[in-house]
């Protein structure tokens, strides 16, 4: 394998391992929101915020997790054949497989990066080129010209109303953070095929 492809395995592999086992402790703070939404239930008056921070810590959790996972190999697997397979066999089909994986997460990608757009304002066609202008506005002419870039922030229906751009951010990040995971993993299985262990 090419030395470029192995430092790239190398490198998603490592932040994809620290940003997951980051993430893992997530579920304490998913757990102290939820003890709060009950004591504050039981004793207090109910908190308006609790149920939508819980429901955000888990897409965080979630999400940011799913590379990490692809990674340790601790993802659903239909196990009836696949166990008793071959390395060289379960290579072929998990390079075959990925490929599907991949088609789905960019068209994902493709939504929560339009969606995103939305939730900061933007009612266009091209998420992409409304984030590349944001961008380009920022560096030339700093943070406040790309902040009057933005139009009507979304907020949530609810009573709370939170804005909705921080977990879409979010998801986009892991998202594309599964993408380059499943890259690496293909790029893995066909050194596995070519008899290479990465």
């Amino acid at each position: 394998m090419p030395r470029f492809i192995t430092g790239y395995i190398r490198a998603i592999d490592a932040l994809n391992r620290l940003i997951g086992r980051v993430a893992m402790y997530l579920i304490f703070a998913l757990v102290g929101v939820l003890l709060w939404s009950s004591v504050s239930k039981t004793f207090f008056t109910p908190s308006l915020w609790t149920l939508e921070t819980a429901q955000f810590v888990m897409v965080a959790y979630y999400i940011l997790g799913g590379p990490y996972s692809i990674q340790m190999g601790s993802n659903v697997r239909m196990d009836l054949f696949y166990g008793s397979w071959s390395l060289k066999t379960k290579a072929w089909v998990d390079a075959f497989t990925v490929l599907f994986l991949m088609g789905y997460l960019a068209i994902l990608f493709y939504g929560a990066v339009s969606s995103t757009a939305y939730s900061l304002g933007y009612f266009g066609l091209e998420p992409f080129q409304f984030f590349g202008d944001l961008l380009m506005t920022a560096l030339r002419d700093g943070p406040s010209a790309a902040a009057e870039k933005l139009g009507y922030l979304e907020r949530s229906s609810t009573v709370w109303r939170p804005f909705l751009w921080p977990v879409k951010t979010i998801l986009c990040f892991g998202v594309f953070l599964m993408l380059l995971q499943c890259l690496a993993e293909l790029f893995r299985d066909i050194g596995r095929l070519r008899g290479v262990e990465i």
